[in-house]
């Protein structure tokens, strides 16, 4: 009951936080606007009509040929394995870096100075994490901890599965992009199909599964669009709650154009396939 109670306050607070978002922010970079229907066509295109990839893959990683993969389980489960261990890799340094943070936290709070190294290494979170410079170091210690936190598995799974079309999409197979991240570089990705004319995005390439994650996880903590996501979850965090995947997916309205939509179609592929989930998941402190 109390799961149903925080899915249905959170998903309330996500879908008032995206009426008000156009309000709220300039300007919002949204990298991942319009990749889940550019995708959609694809697999399309590429079900009506199967071809020989013309584009060399901007990789140098052998991947698992997921769309030979008939039997839906047996997909499932090679796709997951496949990427589950940089998930849970790159979740682990996440809660590494938490506890040094906790650590110098403690520290200020007896009024105790860090040390130079301690201050080198939380300057550079700071930048890489895009917090206020103005704020007190109280402050900016804690809004670290708000941003720097593991997203559950399941939830970085189902997401990299339903954007890639569990890994069978173009922008995976040449750019190990599972996520639909973008980049504004000339030559820093692919250019997606039917790109609007004047536009400028790319699909952002990797050179390792490792990195597509990385940049995700990185994404998520630290752009506006997902500020209630993280809130979300810091509150979780402050009432000792599980890190339930259901309930932080209400804070991803922003990920996709589709919104809501978005949401239950996350929230129900989490359902659908628990049990290709590992039985114990990181979200501990």
């Amino acid at each position: 009951m109390k799961s149903l109670f925080f899915f249905k306050f959170f998903f309330i607070l996500s879908l008032l936080f995206a009426l008000l978002a156009p309000f709220t922010f300039q300007q919002i970079n949204k990298p991942n606007k319009l990749i889940v229907e550019q995708i959609k066509v694809e697999q399309i295109k590429e079900a009506e009509t199967p071809v020989i990839d013309i584009e060399t893959p901007l990789h140098a990683v052998t991947l698992p040929d997921f769309a030979k993969i008939r039997d839906v389980k047996q997909k499932k489960r090679q796709f997951f394995n496949f990427i589950r261990p940089d998930i849970d890799k790159e979740n682990q340094k996440l809660l590494n870096i938490r506890v040094e943070i906790k650590h110098w936290l403690e520290k200020v709070s007896l009024e105790q100075t860090l040390s130079e190294q301690q201050q080198s290494e939380l300057n550079k979170l700071i930048e890489s994490y895009k917090v206020n410079e103005n704020f007190s170091l109280l402050q900016q210690l804690n809004e670290l901890l708000i941003r720097i936190d593991i997203i559950p598995s399941p939830l970085v799974l189902v997401q990299a599965a339903n954007e890639s079309a569990w890994g069978t999409s173009r922008f995976a197979r040449i750019g190990l992009n599972f996520f639909g991240l973008w980049c504004y570089r000339q030559g820093c990705g692919m250019v997606p199909n039917g790109r609007n004319h004047g536009a400028k995005h790319e699909v952002a390439a990797f050179n390792s599964v490792n990195h597509s994650v990385k940049r995700y996880l990185h994404n998520i903590n630290t752009h506006n669009a997902y500020i209630v996501f993280r809130a979300i979850r810091g509150q979780l965090r402050a009432q000792n709650q599980a890190l339930q995947p259901e309930v932080l997916a209400t804070g991803l309205l922003s990920y996709s154009e589709r919104g809501t939509d978005y949401v239950l179609e996350i929230t129900e592929m989490i359902r659908h396939n628990r049990l290709y989930f590992l039985p114990g998941d990181v979200d501990a402190e």
